[in-house]
């Protein structure tokens, strides 16, 4: 936005800041938050404290510093009250789990280390946090951020100190960190219509078993090798050898192939053109299958097969079954994409592709968090000050969400100025 954009909304910005700030006990915090969302939402190629500062006619460098980097503010109530307002006004078809990264030079930055960045494609010096966004194919917000902390980091406590991370903070795998940040926004009322997230959470049988716990729909990308049974593929007991000793436990005596086995044993013409969205340049279409399966493998068995003998003592060997959904472009050799997911055998492939395809919103979502609001242009250290930046960069992009969905339309009273029932997503 150019300066006088800025000016011609300040009116609604300043509304937007007083509810979505409403926890922020002093006023002149909240202030300082509204100058820091116009800095974000400012045109200009850095977006750092000394650059907004400078370009605002308001900008006191000092104080912004202070706001991000020492002030105590929770950054909590703020996130929470961002997803009261986004929620509804969204309506998302999908939650969609994914994690951006952040070069960065030096070893002092909170969080930093040698890992892979996909930022540059490879591996490098850089921040990593995990993003759970709403999404629908025309828009997006993200809802919660969790900074990843790489396991150098856990035991570190010179760095820790410095850059001032809380001791329950440590080391958590990024599929973890997603499920906290589910798990959290449960307990403020909120659940997604279905999880959506690429093959690097997908593959992973703890996740999907985790959010089959909680009950909650999923449609997750996987890599071709994950293993899975046909569909009426059976376990068999082999028969009782003597008169003692154990029963032989069912098991399936097949060895389960691998997903990329199963949809090339289809054929071609098992895969029908589906369109599951019109693109900038028409419609977006290629050739799909759906079938159900049945995931193998010890890390889908072990926690069945625990939860079968705990409560009747015995299992009878049969693995839940799921759709596997396949994709099989026109002009590939072979399928290109795969995906799991539990949503009920009614389910029709047109609404599993529409599904599995949404994850598109969120490259977007970076796209303008990093490019035009400056999620990446933070040059503080500490663990207080990303959380605060974070969170003032998701605030700067939901007011620009709500100005372009709904300029018009009031959103509801913050629930921090008044008793209400908290907001239950469907």
């Amino acid at each position: 936005m150019d300066a006088h954009e800025v000016n011609r909304v300040r009116a609604k910005l300043a509304l937007y800041v007083a509810d979505v700030f409403a926890s922020v006990p002093r006023k002149d915090q909240r202030a300082k938050g509204d100058c820091y969302l116009r800095g974000l939402m400012l045109d200009g190629r850095r977006k750092s404290i000394q650059a907004m500062a400078a370009r605002l006619p308001d900008g006191n460098e000092q104080n912004l510093q202070q706001f991000v980097n020492q002030s105590t503010w929770d950054p909590v109530p703020v996130q929470r009250r961002i997803c009261e307002r986004m929620l509804p006004l969204i309506n998302p078809t999908a939650w969609v789990i994914d994690d951006v990264s952040v070069p960065k030079d030096g070893q002092m930055s909170v969080a930093v280390a040698p890992q892979y960045c996909g930022a540059v494609g490879k591996r490098a010096n850089c921040q990593v946090a995990v993003s759970v966004h709403a999404a629908t194919d025309s828009a997006s917000c993200p809802l919660q951020w969790r900074l990843f902390l790489p396991e150098e980091w856990a035991s570190d406590t010179g760095r820790r100190a410095i850059t001032r991370v809380p001791p329950e903070a440590t080391h958590r795998e990024k599929w973890r960190l997603a499920l906290d940040m589910l798990d959290t926004l449960a307990s403020w009322g909120m659940r997604p219509p279905v999880v959506v997230a690429d093959a690097a959470y997908g593959t992973n049988a703890h996740l999907r078993t985790a959010l089959s716990e909680r009950g909650l729909a999923y449609v997750l990308a996987i890599r071709s090798d994950v293993s899975a049974h046909p569909f009426e593929a059976e376990p068999v007991a082999p028969a009782r050898n003597g008169p003692i000793g154990c029963w032989p436990q069912p098991r399936y005596r097949q060895a389960a192939p691998s997903v990329a086995a199963l949809a090339i044993s289809l054929g071609q013409e098992a895969f029908a053109p589906l369109t599951w969205r019109n693109g900038s340049r028409g419609e977006l279409r290629s050739r799909f299958a759906a079938v159900r399966v049945r995931p193998a493998g010890k890390a889908v068995e072990r926690p069945i097969k625990a939860a079968a003998s705990a409560e009747q003592g015995w299992w009878d060997g049969i693995l839940p079954d799921c759709w596997l959904l396949m994709e099989w472009p026109a002009d590939a050799d072979t399928p290109t994409e795969y995906w799991l997911s539990n949503l009920p055998a009614d389910t029709s492939a047109a609404d599993l592709v529409r599904l599995a395809k949404v994850r598109w919103r969120i490259e977007h979502d970076y796209r303008e968090l990093k490019h035009g609001l400056g999620l990446d242009h933070f040059e503080g250290r500490s663990w207080p000050g990303w959380h605060h930046h974070v969170t003032l960069v998701t605030a700067a992009h939901a007011f620009l969400t709500e100005q372009r969905l709904a300029p018009k339309v009031p959103t509801p009273v913050s629930l921090s100025t008044r008793p209400s029932t908290p907001f239950r997503a469907s």
